[in-house]
């Protein structure tokens, strides 16, 4: 399973340098609800809300998106082997959890300090080709 980190959904919206290639959404891809919440509070931050906001929407609809239930939440209190800011936790954890339920997951991310945080947590990264 992977897991998609926003930084990735974000650069393929934006048409960034680097981004994901298309065949990437066609794969079976999983992230928090909370993937939404920042994907559209960054097209509404940077004014393009109205531009985007069909594609947001169709992106992630091919994302399974997991619910941040209390274990997930109580999982982001317990910390982490290395630093990571809050949402980078509330993600983390929720890896953990799919971890937990005997998933196999991968991060996909351009983010470099989740990136090492889900490392030292064991979870293999992969980070896309630009």
């Amino acid at each position: 399973m992977i897991y998609v980190d926003a930084s990735v959904v974000l650069a393929y919206l934006l048409a960034e340098d680097r981004r994901p290639a298309d065949v990437l959404w066609d794969g079976t891809l999983t992230a928090s609800r909370l993937l939404e919440y920042e994907i559209r509070t960054r097209l509404h931050a940077r004014k393009l809300a109205e531009s985007h906001g069909e594609a947001a929407q169709t992106i992630i609809g091919r994302i399974a998106l997991l619910e941040l239930s209390p274990v997930v939440l109580a999982r982001a209190l317990a910390g982490f082997p290395i630093t990571v800011r809050t949402l980078d936790a509330l993600h983390l954890a929720s890896i953990d959890f799919l971890r937990r339920q005997g998933q196999s997951v991968e991060l996909l991310t351009y983010d470099r300090r989740m990136a090492d945080a889900a490392r030292a947590m064991g979870v293999p990264v992969i980070e896309p080709a630009a």
